[in-house]
């Protein structure tokens, strides 16, 4: 049976502001879903809130995984519980490779899940690594360099888009991976997440613009505006937004328009 993640009637703050102001959103693995909207409108807020940023702060709503509130959990907890998010900006760590900070990761969630556990063998863990950038076709010497030291912006969404082959999650939140890559980039990207879509993953794909959505194909597109969701559709709401752009959805619910 598929897992559902069902977002509830979510607030957040940041620095005592609201941004999110009532979110709801349901989502169920194998599904692909795209969030569109203009700056500012919080999208980028609920990738942060649902995988726990210190920063930002639910002040009503919750989030059900199995059943689990799973804002009320820390963020290794909500990661081992399934959520993995790919970030707009992803940071660089020297002195760390690629290799050794995957394979710290799956030996966290093993000790987690059984504390007597020894982690996952070297052996195994370089099968399994190859095996996935094969599968994406990531140039083996990837997994010995520092992490997004040095990194041309479509190798940093290449190595976050690596992360999610590896760790297996339930549920992926891409928070504007387009975001600063050009055509060629974009399609290796888009071309990873497609390999990598199943039954077993859900997809949030966080937007501005559709071009990503013609490589992604999401079933589902939301618009959020002033921190909620006004409109949910298929396909022809990104392809209203990309022949109108998001005025005319301003001034049908009457907000100010705000930088695109």
């Amino acid at each position: 049976m598929s897992a559902v993640l069902e977002i509830r009637n979510l607030h957040v703050e940041i620095d005592g502001s609201p941004i999110l102001q009532g979110v709801n959103l349901i989502m169920k693995q194998g599904e692909t879903h795209a969030l569109m909207g203009p700056n500012g409108s919080g999208k980028s807020t609920l990738a942060y809130a649902l995988t726990g940023h210190p920063a930002y702060e639910i002040t009503a709503g919750e989030a059900i995984l199995d059943g689990v509130n799973v804002l009320e959990l820390d963020p290794d907890e909500r990661s081992r519980m399934g959520l993995f998010l790919a970030f707009q900006y992803p940071v660089a760590v020297p002195g760390v490779t690629v290799a050794n900070f995957l394979r710290q990761a799956i030996n966290s969630r093993m000790k987690a899940d059984d504390p007597n556990s020894d982690g996952i063998t070297i052996p195994a863990f370089t099968r399994l690594l190859r095996e996935k950038m094969t599968q994406l076709d990531v140039d083996h010497k990837f997994a010995g360099r520092y992490i997004n030291d040095g990194f041309s912006g479509g190798e940093k969404k290449r190595n976050e888009i690596l992360q999610l082959a590896v760790l297996e999650p339930r549920f992926a939140i891409l928070d504007e991976t387009d975001s600063g890559l050009d055509i060629d980039a974009l399609k290796i990207v888009a071309d990873g997440v497609n390999k990598l879509k199943s039954e077993q993953l859900g997809t949030l794909i966080i937007t501005h613009y559709k071009r990503m959505l013609d490589y992604l194909q999401p079933q589902f597109v939301h618009l959020m505006m002033d921190g909620r969701i006004v409109e949910s559709g298929g396909p022809e709401l990104a392809q209203s937004i990309e022949d109108n752009g998001y005025k005319p959805f301003f001034e049908k619910y009457g907000l100010e328009v705000t930088e695109e």
